[in-house]
């Protein structure tokens, strides 16, 4: 029973006198509380952006101009009488018209690549879809404010400043709707 209380009193001392050692789960720079909102906070996050881009463009030139220009000399002799005249006449009538529209509706996830000084998420990314022989490929980059980011993590191309936004395809139906060389070669001498 000696044994039995010494072996309880030295494991009593040990328990009391040893340090405890452990991490703490808590790192203050990626703590985020369950109560709060899931919008992204650190670059390399994900957004989602709803591209809906629609522009048009149209302009009318005419221009008229006109001159008339005339010049005429007499001459007298003695019964006889010369009369000598030159007249120009240019005039000029030109019209031209230049219509554009063009209307882009996707959806792009993008990356937080910075966030500057005044809290502003700076986001930029690609996508490549690639249908029937034809890529088309989407770019998105810009500057928005995390505030504009929904609930959803989705923000709309309109809220994005110095939006940079592109959209490009190749394939068999983009290369239709180029001039042929023959047409580039006839539009050189006017025709």
């Amino acid at each position: 029973m000696l044994y039995t209380r010494f072996q309880f009193g030295l494991m009593a001392w040990l328990l009391l006198t040893a340090v405890a050692q452990a991490t703490s789960l808590y790192q203050p720079e990626t703590y985020q509380a369950f109560t709060s909102d899931l919008r992204p906070r650190r670059v390399g996050d994900l957004i989602t952006v709803m591209v809906y881009e629609t522009s048009s463009a149209s302009s009318t030139a005419r221009t008229s101009a006109g001159r008339d220009a005339s010049v005429g000399v007499d001459l007298h002799a003695p019964g006889k009488r010369y009369n000598l005249g030159v007249k120009s006449d240019n005039q000029l009538d030109g019209r031209g018209r230049t219509e554009r529209e063009g209307r882009v509706l996707a959806q792009i996830t993008v990356a937080i690549k910075e966030i500057t000084e005044h809290g502003d998420l700076v986001i930029a990314g690609d996508q490549l879809l690639e249908v029937n022989n034809e890529k088309q490929q989407i770019h998105v980059e810009g500057r928005i404010r995390p505030q504009d980011v929904s609930d959803a993590n989705v923000v709309l191309s309109t809220r994005i400043a110095g939006a940079r936004i592109s959209y490009a395809g190749q394939g068999d139906l983009s290369e239709v709707q180029r001039p042929g060389w023959w047409q580039h070669f006839l539009t050189l001498f006017g025709l």
